[in-house]
């Protein structure tokens, strides 16, 4: 046996070492790249760190670093294998190959795999930026041969109808974020209201007006031709600040009143007229009122949000694509899908969920999907419709009964009460 420990043996031996090396950088270092925080890098970066910032270059382009790192390191695993299968066969014979199986098996397993790996994703950043020079190096040396392997893998999935997107991410920042919260509820290092503040916040793009609206049967109106006094005390009745007036009917909107400018309006008025009575009589309340503000009930949250700030209001009515008043939305209710439910001293209190023995709970059919999934930490789907009561007349196909139970997406659903065609009381159990 010891002829075959020769200077032949010992340099293929040393290259094999020095190729499981290679491989277990390469394979740490595509982790590393990969699971390093973009945020937590450019923070290094921008305190300095020039690594951190060749990091962040050459992640920009995430497919030709993978592609590169994985052409080296394929590279160097084939080149590491054959030789040990050459050596190993030259020692036992057709039995080498068994032998080199079995030993490279184990050698990349654990020294050019798992543990290159579990370092890079314990100090991801660190390692990152550490690995990010001969990385850069690598990629610019394998540039050519990345771009072609790029081209063949686009024209045969082409060929089977894939089409890709080359400037696409493989994980979009929202769905990183996204992951990273549900995760950190799960393992308790996030407080649910936090995740669902911070989620609330993401959702406003994908959410329309027409999701979050008050429907126009909770609407309170004042009649334009009402006597200036009858106006007056509905405005100062009612527990909200602004109201809009019609004339006619209700679909005419003709302008929306502010309780404080028709006090102050009516006010002066009284202060300054000779005549009570003349002066009230002669008091038109379009006068002090603000044009009505009319927005599509398709406008995503976000758009409508920002419509609010520039024309510094907070009250709209939403109208269809026909024109008809659907309901009215404030900036209040925009902010309560981030922070929760807003309430003062005048407000009546949201809809809520009073819980029962062995796991019911009884909730308003009113009370949206969202709110309930917020309260309950569910995950009913609210593609179809907004609220509880219009999930169950959705999946019933038709306005059901008092008393009548369903049982559909892992819940059982049962109408306690219903006004008119209105689902009233709901009670919902896990099944």
């Amino acid at each position: 046996m010891t002829e075959y420990f020769d200077t032949s043996f010992w340099l293929t031996a040393g290259a094999i070492f020095v190729l499981l090396l290679l491989s277990g950088f390469f394979s740490g270092s595509e982790t590393a790249l990969t699971a390093a925080s973009r945020g937590k890098l450019r923070a290094q970066a921008g305190k300095g760190s020039k690594g951190a910032e060749r990091a962040l270059n050459i992640t920009e382009d995430s497919e030709r670093l993978i592609g590169s790192v994985l052409l080296g390191n394929n590279l160097v695993n084939i080149l590491a294998t054959s030789l040990t299968t050459a050596l190993l066969t030259k020692m036992f014979g057709d039995n080498g190959v068994l032998v080199a199986t079995a030993v490279m098996t184990v050698l990349i397993l654990i020294f050019a795999e798992v543990l290159p790996k579990t370092y890079a994703i314990t100090n991801a950043e660190t390692a990152a930026s550490r690995v990010s020079r001969p990385i850069a190096f690598v990629v610019m040396i394998f540039a050519p041969v990345v771009s072609a392997v790029q081209m063949l893998v686009r024209g045969v999935l082409r060929i089977f109808g894939v089409e890709t997107d080359p400037d696409k991410h493989v994980l979009a920042i929202r769905e990183e974020i996204q992951g990273a919260l549900s995760l950190g509820h799960e393992e308790g290092v996030v407080e649910k209201e936090d995740r669902d503040r911070i989620l609330g916040a993401l959702d406003l793009a994908d959410r329309t007006v027409e999701e979050i609206m008050l429907h126009r049967s909770g609407i309170e109106m004042i009649d334009v031709t009402l006597p200036a006094e009858e106006i007056l005390s509905a405005a100062l009745e009612s527990a909200h600040t602004r109201l809009p007036l019609y004339k006619d009917n209700p679909e005419n909107i003709v302008g929306v009143i502010h309780a404080k400018d028709l006090a102050r309006a009516m006010d002066k008025l009284t202060r300054e007229g000779s005549s009570r009575a003349k002066s009230l009589k002669n008091f038109n309340v379009l006068d002090v009122a603000m044009k009505p503000y009319f927005v599509p009930e398709t406008t995503p949250l976000d758009d409508q949000m920002r419509q609010f700030l520039r024309r510094h209001t907070h009250f709209a009515l939403v109208v269809d694509e026909y024109g008809s008043l659907q309901g009215l939305l404030t900036l209040e209710d925009i902010l309560e899908e981030i922070v929760g439910e807003i309430t003062d001293e005048f407000d009546a209190g949201d809809f809520e969920v009073v819980k029962g023995t062995d796991g019911q709970i009884t909730v308003d059919g009113a009370m949206t999907i969202r709110d309930l999934n917020r309260a309950m930490d569910w995950s009913l789907p609210d593609e179809e419709a907004n609220t509880v009561a219009g999930l169950v007349i959705h999946e019933a196909q038709s306005i059901p009964a008092q008393g009548q139970v369903f049982a559909f997406h892992g819940f059982r659903f049962e109408v306690l009460a219903k006004k008119e065609n209105r689902l009233a009381k709901l009670r919902i159990k896990v099944l």
